[in-house]
């Protein structure tokens, strides 16, 4: 039997995989670990709700890949099936980073269908959305995830002030928010306008980053679910697990275990090695990479190929090719190279220049070659 070269080999109808799903971004685990303290925090604040007042207003911060997103999810899962007097709405601020695209994002969740495509003015947005509440008598809790790109776009303080007013404006109205930044260098406080902060006095839940045996035991788990038995050996999945470690970001492990199995299958071989690990990690590694520049505009990207052909460039010499290519003013220009900068894509330095004074340098972030070949 063991002389047969056919054995360890997958036929052609044959799969590593038990679940792939179990490896996608947005699969919502059935056993969610290590976040028991925040969870409780979550819970706390808004119990209120589901007694039918006002729930307590939450900043969730954390880098990406520790949870927040997933913790939310489960949480508001959890209050749908014990009540129908609260309704959740998840928004994606890097999808709907103004304050007229996330009120679009709640009168869908209101109304199950989209408001009319011909524009309505934001208050009668609102007005809909809040007269909807009082009539069904319901609280409304709402999750601003990746809140820090409506700061980006300066629309965080206007979107937010709304928000909390809200019952000033529609007696009886009852609207709870969560913000949840995977921003770290965002101040959220610091940033809003003070008509704001007077009013937004949230509690705090932080998501750390996951320790080694931390994100062995959460990998270990999707693994169980998602691969048949004996496709990857402990020691394997230990390597998986330093590597995401190294970027501390779950998400980079979870993509990488997807990427692995997938260039076993290519090799034709039932078990997951090594080489199929080191061999996904070149691209599971720029994950972050990748998620950041699929929220980017057109101009946008204009001016990050710019700077990427132009690596160390000063912003003088980047901004008149910018203008080249894209016609638009330096006001424009400047607040491009700031939201690359917030974003981590670029690093945007202040530096004496011999006989011309202060000037900015713009360098990548990441390998010219890496930002390129994902910018096509």
């Amino acid at each position: 039997m063991g002389d047969d070269p056919e054995e360890g080999m997958l036929s052609w109808d044959e799969s590593v995989f038990r679940n792939e799903h179990v490896f996608e971004i947005d699969y919502v685990p059935e056993t969610f670990k290590h976040r028991e303290t925040q969870t409780q925090n979550l819970t706390y604040a808004l119990r209120p709700a589901v007694r039918g007042s006002r729930p307590l207003n939450v900043m969730v911060r954390g880098p990406p890949g520790t949870g927040k997103t997933t913790a939310i999810q489960k949480l508001f899962d959890e209050i749908g099936t014990q009540t129908s007097e609260v309704r959740t709405i998840r928004v994606n601020c890097q999808v709907n980073s103004t304050r007229y695209s996330v009120f679009s994002r709640l009168f869908e969740g209101t109304f199950d269908y989209e408001p009319p495509s011909s524009g309505i003015s934001f208050k009668k947005l609102f007005g809909q959305i809040a007269d909807k509440l009082v009539e069904d008598d319901r609280v409304l809790v709402v999750a601003l995830d990746d809140v820090n790109y409506l700061f980006y776009e300066n629309e965080a303080s206007d979107t937010l002030y709304s928000l909390l007013r809200a019952h000033e404006e529609y007696p009886g109205a009852k609207i709870g928010v969560i913000v949840v930044s995977s921003d770290p260098t965002l101040e959220v406080i610091d940033e809003l306008d003070s008509r704001v902060q007077s009013v937004f006095r949230p509690e705090e839940v932080y998501f750390p980053v996951y320790d080694q045996p931390e994100i062995v035991d959460i990998l270990d788990e999707r693994v169980r679910r998602g691969f048949r038995d004996g496709v990857i050996s402990r020691q394997t999945l230990e390597h998986v697990a330093d590597r995401t470690a190294e970027s501390g970001d779950l998400r980079v492990g979870i993509d990488l275990l997807r990427r692995a199995g997938l260039n076993a299958e290519m090799r034709g071989s039932r078990t997951v090695e090594l080489e199929d690990v080191e061999d996904a990690y070149e691209k599971s590694k720029y994950i972050n990479l990748s998620r950041s520049l699929s929220g980017l505009s057109e101009t946008e990207r204009a001016l990050l190929e710019v700077i990427a052909t132009n690596d160390g460039g000063q912003a003088g010499e980047v901004y008149e090719r910018f203008q080249a290519a894209t016609d638009l003013g330096y006001t424009r220009y400047s607040e491009i190279v700031n939201k690359l900068d917030q974003l981590g894509l670029i690093d945007a330095e202040y530096a004496d220049i011999e006989g011309r004074g202060r000037s900015r340098s713009l360098s990548l972030s990441y390998e010219k070659d890496a930002v390129l070949d994902r910018l096509e």
